[in-house]
């Protein structure tokens, strides 16, 4: 069992996150509603994208912003709910966080640099 220090740093990093995902899921809807609007297809979005600063900085930060969220949740499920404890679980949820942000940030330079 985590000590209770370790327990709270954990539910501030995912509180932390999920304001952070919750800003970037706002602009990314206030883009999507701007491109759709606009009439914008998918060639031109991705035009548009390309080499674009802010969108990778707005996307990289959703990125890592879920990759700090997602673990954290993970291994709270699994200690609640299934009763699984111990440093495989934490070890998972590490991998999981690593999986999430390789493949996060692998999308963002898909869309943006390539």
């Amino acid at each position: 069992m985590t000590s209770s220090r370790t327990q709270a740093k954990l539910w501030y990093w995912q509180r932390a996150s999920a304001i952070v995902m919750a800003v970037c899921v706002l602009g990314h809807l206030a883009v999507m509603i701007y491109a759709v609007r606009g009439g914008l297809g998918a060639a031109e979005i991705l035009g548009r994208t390309h080499g674009s600063r802010l969108f990778a900085s707005l996307y990289t930060l959703l990125v890592l912003a879920c990759a700090v969220h997602v673990p954290i949740g993970l291994v709270a499920i699994a200690e609640e709910w299934a009763g699984w404890r111990g440093s495989k679980v934490t070890i998972g949820a590490g991998l999981f966080s690593a999986l999430i942000a390789i493949m996060g940030l692998r999308a963002v330079y898909g869309v943006v640099a390539a």
